[in-house]
């Protein structure tokens, strides 16, 4: 899960705190018993919806871009060479894991047959994390073809045997690598980011030597804080997404009851990066992405596999210190009445790829779309295990409560899931409108889905379809 941002989108350039947004929910809950709230407001309750949606744009931009034409701006002006990390292809999984996870943004190890190469021959990130997690405690299925790879892994893990990176680059499936010259424009980047690509290597001129790494959020987030230097981009931030008509119905989900192991799985068989978690109703009530494998890199954490979604859920809220220590959603919804603004906002304070769209509580401006303030895990029942059920260890049994997905007040923390919108989305948005031709980001979506392994098929065919909701 990427970083939470906990109410309203922060105004371009700001970064809210924890403590400020605590004061403000705070704050407004005082007001709700105040004599003052019986007064009429100066200020309307449709008036404060329309900053929400619609926040105000910075006076001024960066300097450097002001004036420009934004495809006209070189990707080497948005990349930094400090930003790129690498590896050999014999370094050892849990020296890489170790440095990926220290090393943060952009999420991704360069590989390299040798320590003095500047050629890139291959990446490790979090989905190659995630296949490479479901390998060694025993929950992938290989192909006829894996076998013999999988049982050397698994004769590795048994004896302690330190495995290289070189071992596992096939177990996930991923899309070639994209090289561009650092003297090309943003429009090539923009167009093949709106193709579905996440990430682009930026190379010296002339050369395969790879001098920084450009990715979809770095972009939109570039664009979004430039707004104001680029008009052609910045006069779409006001629309809502339904007249944008971005994005798509067919979403992914996973009850809050099921195992993170499913959730693991599906996201791998998907491969997707993040996957929504739902309550029996079909509310979005939390997220799960392959960025929180990081939190079962120990052999302590291990038995969270076999921990509900949910559970897992108030795992990464508790690792982050939400709120003060307070147990809160982060907010990673939006509904067809926000604003492309209120969208990317909350895309760039939480560092997501996508935004999952729920139905709006009413398509009137005066009643807000999203919820102002969100319960938190405490206000749940805990509930005990299913009858007939037993739990897969003692240490599940001491350790980790039933929060039963029935008992979430979902609709309160967001709303009923009916569609996605991502990164790849917006960029194709962007590139359309400035006269660009990017690949439809659903057809990238079908190549992505058939491109990905099989494996994991026989495990997600055996859960119920309450259970995991593919939307199509």
């Amino acid at each position: 899960m990427a970083d939470p941002a906990s109410v309203e989108p922060p105004a371009r350039h700001a970064s809210p705190s924890n403590g400020s947004i605590s004061h403000r929910s705070s704050f407004a809950e005082n007001m709700r018993h105040s004599p003052r709230s019986q007064r009429h407001p100066s200020f309307t309750q449709a008036a404060v919806q329309e900053l929400i949606n619609h926040p105000p744009a910075p006076r001024t931009g960066d300097p450097r871009f002001a004036g420009r034409d934004w495809r006209q701006i070189h990707l080497g002006e948005l990349v930094q060479r400090s930003a790129v990390r690498w590896a050999e292809l014999d370094t050892a999984v849990e020296k890489a894991t170790h440095e990926l996870v220290e090393g943060g943004s952009p999420n991704v190890i360069l590989l390299r047959e040798h320590a003095t190469d500047t050629t890139v021959c291959g990446t490790f990130d979090y989905n190659d994390l995630n296949a490479y997690l479901l390998v060694v405690v025993g929950l992938a299925h290989p192909d006829e073809d894996q076998l013999e790879l999988f049982s050397a892994l698994a004769k590795k893990t048994r004896e302690g045997t330190q495995i290289p990176l070189r071992d596992i680059q096939d177990l996930a499936k991923k899309a070639p690598l994209v090289t561009l010259s650092e003297r090309e424009d943003l429009s090539k980047a923009i167009e093949i980011f709106g193709s579905g690509v996440h990430r682009i290597l930026v190379c010296k001129q002339d050369t395969t030597e790879v001098v920084g790494i450009l990715s979809q959020l770095t972009l939109v987030k570039f664009l979004w804080d430039n707004g104001s230097s680029f008009p052609s981009i910045d006069q779409l931030y006001p629309m809502i997404l339904r007249d944008l008509n971005i994005g798509t119905l067919q979403t992914i989900s996973i009850n809050g009851d099921r195992l993170l192991m499913d959730a693991l799985q599906l996201m791998s068989h998907e491969g997707l990066t993040s996957v929504a978690v739902v309550d029996n109703a079909l509310n979005v009530v939390g997220n799960i992405s392959t960025a929180d494998v990081k939190l079962l890199t120990t052999t302590s954490s291990l038995p969270l596999l076999k921990s509900s979604c949910i559970h897992f859920i108030s795992v990464i809220l508790s690792e982050r210190g939400i709120g003060d220590g307070k147990d809160s959603f982060p907010v990673f919804h939006v509904t067809p009445y926000s604003s492309l603004a209120h969208t990317v906002a909350k895309l760039v304070a939480t560092r997501a790829h996508r935004m999952w769209v729920v139905e709006a509580a009413s398509p009137s401006p005066s009643a807000p779309a999203t919820p102002l303030a969100t319960p938190s895990l405490t206000h749940a029942v805990i509930s005990p295990p299913q009858p007939g059920s037993s739990p897969a260890s003692p240490a599940l049994t001491s350790g980790f409560p039933a929060v039963s997905a029935s008992a979430l007040p979902g609709a309160r923390i967001s709303g009923r899931l009916t569609g996605v919108i991502t990164l790849t989305d917006i960029l194709n948005l962007f590139a359309r409108q400035s006269g660009l031709n990017p690949l439809s980001p659903n057809d990238s979506r079908s190549r992505r889905r058939r491109s990905s392994s099989s494996s994991m098929r026989p495990s997600i065919d055996s859960a119920s379809r309450s259970s995991i909701d593919l939307r199509r």
